[in-house]
């Protein structure tokens, strides 16, 4: 594509909505935002004013740009800059990218950088002609969210083509006028798993989520349906959340010549790169043929572009998404989609937990309008109700104290993203308070790695706790029981063989992992405990154990079945679950204004989304659908 994408008519309107004195030399669309060139980047960030008249004027996410040779050398920009910039913000990096006209800032204490309503970011823009971009050092050294960073910072001048194509697709003239939506179901309907929607209008054909199925290899997405094929021809991607149900598969569509966009929160990009990675590491390892390579991951992380919450964004030429807490995950989001000039809303809740949390405010279901709704049934059955989370709370404390007291070991299958950190917090503070024994807490797996991501994005995590984390002496997540597990078969076997101590392991459906060996050293003994804090999906090992079943076939060497019975104490508490319960689900229709006109039930099994389909179409008078995969449905 030429690099000359400048629009005539749209130059000569910014050129009318700003003052005279401010130079405008160029506009082009960069995936959803409109980038003003000028050659007055100093007078442009005088005005502090001008960007957001100019946002509301012209309905579109603007940034300046300074046209290349109007800003100070690098050299003489980084003095100027650690000049003006407090030296409490701690600024650690300076990255200066002359192809973008931007100097990346790293800082552990950005809010210093940005300066009250962003006046320190102006007064560099205006001392330096370079636009700064702020970014926060971790709390905790997190490899993952460096490579991404590096990663991006490499593949700025590809990226800057990409967006501008973007940007030209979503700016496009709109075929037809919008007089329908339609939604196909690709998965994840009267299952747990392989979540995957499409939706189309007219003019657009938009997928929601792409993951796998846990426990039942081989139950991918209906992606070879008309409605998602050819891939080429999607619009976007929208992801809600980093979870392989979700995410798993999102970088096969790179295999088979996708080459569009994925919207997602920025910390969803991070955990979604970590876990496809583990996925095909996992994969390996079990002997399985990976559906992907390494080289895919880093294609789906090139075409993220990522949308804070809130933010109203363009992403086809008639339709708007706006992406809300889900209160499930880190990142984890509901979808709205605005379609047309106001013709239809439609929200896909994504997993949701409605009420607050240690790590997260509960979910939004403020949505200004919301015709339909694709909705989680994960705990939708009529006696799916969970533990109160202070009882919760107390009986793990309660199991943990009682295991100990009999020389024991307690193993948690956790999800690395999520309950492991909700954990992590429960006992930090348990052990804080005088509550359980000090004692070692051993993580195993991705769960460290996780859990640095997490204190990378504080700004998605609730007040205190952001507190806590910015506050290098009172961060949870660094107190001294939590050891990393890195020394492989042989530490497991050192730590199985010695004092009580907690363990929290990947994977938290015992589906693979490092839970498997935990399972072969602690479960045959009957002092120790196997604690269940999480969903257990239909066909995983997890759910057996979790059922009663003792007898249990772990793969060996060469792919030989071993043998092995459980004589460990089993425990399962309810109230960790990143999921709502059914009164938490019916709670989060029920105090929407608006509610919805049409709510389709999925992310549950057969009974799950069946009846919850039914209590929400007679308590509130909704039309609910229980869908079967494979089906349409077409609003209005």
């Amino acid at each position: 594509m030429s690099d000359d994408t400048t629009h005539p008519d749209l130059l000569e309107r910014v050129r009318t909505e700003v003052p005279s004195h401010l130079d405008v030399t160029e506009v082009q669309y960069e995936g959803p935002d409109l980038v003003i060139y000028t050659d007055t980047p100093q007078e442009f960030a005088t005005d502090g004013g001008i960007l957001g008249e100019l946002a509301r004027s012209l309905r579109k996410r603007v940034t300046i740009r300074p046209v290349s040779g109007t800003q100070s050398s690098p050299a003489e920009a980084e003095g100027t800059i650690r000049e003006i910039v407090p030296d409490e913000a701690n600024i650690r990096d300076l990255e200066f990218h002359p192809v973008v006209g931007e100097v990346l800032i790293e800082a552990e204490k950005p809010g210093l950088v940005i300066g009250r309503r962003g006046s320190t970011l102006r007064e560099i823009t205006q001392e330096v002609g370079w636009n700064p971009e702020v970014v926060r050092t971790p709390p905790m050294e997190s490899s993952t969210v460096d490579n991404v960073r590096n990663f991006l910072t490499q593949e700025r001048g590809e990226r800057r083509e990409f967006l501008r194509d973007v940007g030209e697709r979503i700016h496009r003239p709109a075929r037809e006028d919008v007089d329908w939506v339609r939604i196909t179901t690709l998965g994840c309907c009267r299952e747990v798993g392989r979540a995957s929607f499409v939706l189309h209008t007219p003019n657009t054909r938009i997928l929601v989520d792409c993951g796998d199925k846990p426990g039942a290899e081989g139950e991918v997405p209906y992606l070879h349906e008309p409605e998602a094929m050819p891939l080429t021809d999607l619009d976007a991607v929208v992801l809600t959340h980093a979870h392989l149900d979700h995410s798993a598969l999102l970088p096969l569509l790179f295999k088979y010549g996708y080459d569009g966009p994925i919207y997602t929160t920025e910390p969803t990009r991070d955990l979604m790169g970590l876990l496809q990675l583990d996925y095909l590491s996992v994969a390996s390892k079990e002997g399985r043929t990976p559906p992907y390579s390494s080289e895919q991951v880093r294609e789906a992380i090139k075409h993220t572009i990522p949308v804070s919450y809130g933010d109203v964004t363009d992403i086809a030429p008639d339709i708007k998404l706006t992406m809300h807490n889900a209160g499930h995950i880190l990142g984890s989001a509901s979808a709205h989609f605005h379609v047309g000039t106001g013709f239809y809303n439609v929200v896909f809740s994504g997993d949701v937990h409605y009420e607050p949390t240690r790590l997260f405010n509960g979910a939004v279901n403020d949505f200004p309008r919301v015709e339909a709704m694709v909705m989680e049934s994960t705990y939708g059955r009529a006696n799916d109700y969970q533990t109160d989370t202070d009882e919760s709370e107390a009986q793990v404390r309660e199991i943990i104290r009682e295991t100990y007291e009999q020389d024991g070991i307690v193993v948690i299958p956790a999800f690395a993203v999520g309950r492991s950190q909700e954990l992590m917090l429960v006992l930090e503070e348990a052990m804080r308070e005088d509550e359980i024994p000090t004692m070692p807490v051993y993580l195993d797996g991705m769960i460290r790695e996780a859990t640095a991501i997490h204190t990378a994005y504080p700004e998605y995590l609730r007040d205190g706790l952001r507190q806590r984390i910015l506050h290098e002496d009172d961060n949870p997540f660094v107190a001294e029981q939590f050891r990393q597990v890195d020394g492989g078969q042989e530490m497991r076997e050192e730590i199985a063989g010695g004092d009580p101590c907690v363990i929290l392991s990947t994977s938290g459906m015992v589906t693979g992992g490092p839970i498997m060996s935990w399972l072969e050293l602690l479960g045959p003994n009957s002092e120790n405990t196997l604690l269940f804090v999480g969903y257990q999906a239909e066909g995983t090992l997890g759910r057996r154990i979790q059922s009663g079943r003792t007898e249990v076939s772990l793969n060996g060497q060469q792919g030989r079945a071993k043998r092995l019975t459980l004589a460990c104490r089993i425990e399962s508490v309810s109230g960790f679950s990143g999921h709502a319960d059914r009164a938490g689900l019916e709670q989060y229709v029920g105090e929407m204004n608006p509610r919805p006109e049409t709510i389709l039930c999925v992310h549950g099994d057969e009974q799950a989304t069946d009846q919850l389909s039914s209590a929400l179409y007679q308590k509130y008078n909704i039309r609910t659908h229980q869908p079967k995969n494979l089906e349409t449905f077409r609003f209005p």
